[in-house]
């Protein structure tokens, strides 16, 4: 016996794929330009991230005269890693809205 094809089922399917592919080029869009700011625990450092991670702007305050080489480097590396979570925050986040009201295929 030959199998049913849920004609409708297929349609939505299709459509559902066509606003996903929408969906995602509006986040990939999003992700490039969204951009972040962060700054180092003593504030002397600040680095724009866009929320696809790229750095895109990293400016020194102050003098860097006085300062060691290892307390620069500490300074710079929890910079550099609160620009990457931040980037991954702003990316979830902007997940959530251009995803968040996109209900599955069982969710008729």
């Amino acid at each position: 016996m030959p199998r049913e094809i849920d004609e409708a089922w297929i349609d939505e399917a299709i459509e559902r794929y066509r606003r996903l592919d929408v969906l995602r080029g509006e986040f990939e869009k999003a992700v490039a330009v969204h951009v972040v700011s962060v700054h180092s625990p003593d504030g002397s450092i600040e680095i724009l991230v866009t929320a696809a991670g790229e750095i895109t702007g990293v400016h020194i305050r102050g003098s860097l005269q006085h300062r060691g080489a290892a307390e620069l480097s500490r300074e710079v590396q929890a910079v550099v890693t609160a620009a990457n979570e931040a980037a991954r925050w702003a990316r979830r986040k902007l997940h959530d809205e251009v995803f968040g009201e996109f209900r599955s295929l069982g969710e008729r």
